[in-house]
């Protein structure tokens, strides 16, 4: 056990991991692998399930210490709140099913939350890859394969409960997108956060990423967009 390890209480300050999935098989034991190699152990590990009928729930409940829990509702959103509600940590972490941590990915965000107590959210950098055989998606953008940069994706975010208690839960209306809106309403809130230099996740680009592929992710992030300053103009804030 490290020494950050020893300064937390698993019942209000260890870091909960939310994993959420469907017919992940595919790559989800790359990503539990990561989450327990962690130099920093998690507290819990969630597997938020959306009815998947592949062998997703068998991969996951191989893993000691993990939870495997059935959605209760439908889509991304319902799936986070959903694992936020279920969780008893102080501080939540994300992965998806087919992205990956370094290992020390928690102990350094831990230890930057601790460091600047005010913080209520920690990013790190991200590197995407292609993953093996794929093309890219239509509509991504390929500079980002080209190195790391800074990752205000759910997958780099560890925050602190009292985030989601300033900020509110996902909203459920947006298919996708719907952590371009929770980071926006955060961002117009000016809930404090840091940036890791360090470059602390993989993310896998294929033809079968639900945010790169969804039919209405434009016109989603268009209206995440409209919400924020509709929300600057309603508190006098610059558009």
């Amino acid at each position: 056990m490290n020494s950050i390890e020893r300064t937390l209480s698993p019942e209000s300050d260890g870091v909960g991991v939310i994993l959420i999935v469907r017919n992940g098989e595919r790559f989800i034991t790359d990503a539990l692998d990561s989450v327990q190699a962690q130099t920093l152990r998690p507290a819990e590990i969630l597997v938020i399930d959306g009815h998947s009928d592949d062998g997703t729930v068998a991969i996951a409940r191989r893993y000691r210490g993990v939870t495997v829990i059935t959605q209760s509702g439908m889509g991304i959103a319902n799936a986070y709140n959903q694992g936020i509600a279920r969780s008893r940590c102080g501080l939540l972490s994300f992965i998806s099913h087919d992205d990956q941590w370094m290992p020390d990915k928690l102990e350094r965000q831990v230890a930057a939350l601790a460091a600047q107590p005010d913080a209520l959210l920690a990013f790190t950098h991200v590197q995407h890859v292609l993953a093996e055989g794929a093309s890219p998606p239509a509509g991504f953008r390929t500079t980002l394969l080209e190195g790391p940069v800074p990752g205000f994706i759910m997958e780099t975010l560890v925050a602190r409960r009292a985030a989601f208690d300033n900020v509110g839960l996902f909203d459920p209306s947006f298919a996708v997108g719907e952590d371009t809106d929770w980071f926006a309403r955060a961002r117009d809130a000016s809930v404090p956060t840091v940036v890791l230099p360090e470059t602390l996740v993989v993310k896998r680009v294929h033809d079968s990423n639900s945010s790169l592929n969804h039919a209405g992710t434009n016109g989603l992030l268009l209206k995440a967009l409209r919400q924020s300053i509709a929300r600057k103009r309603n508190t006098g804030g610059a558009t």
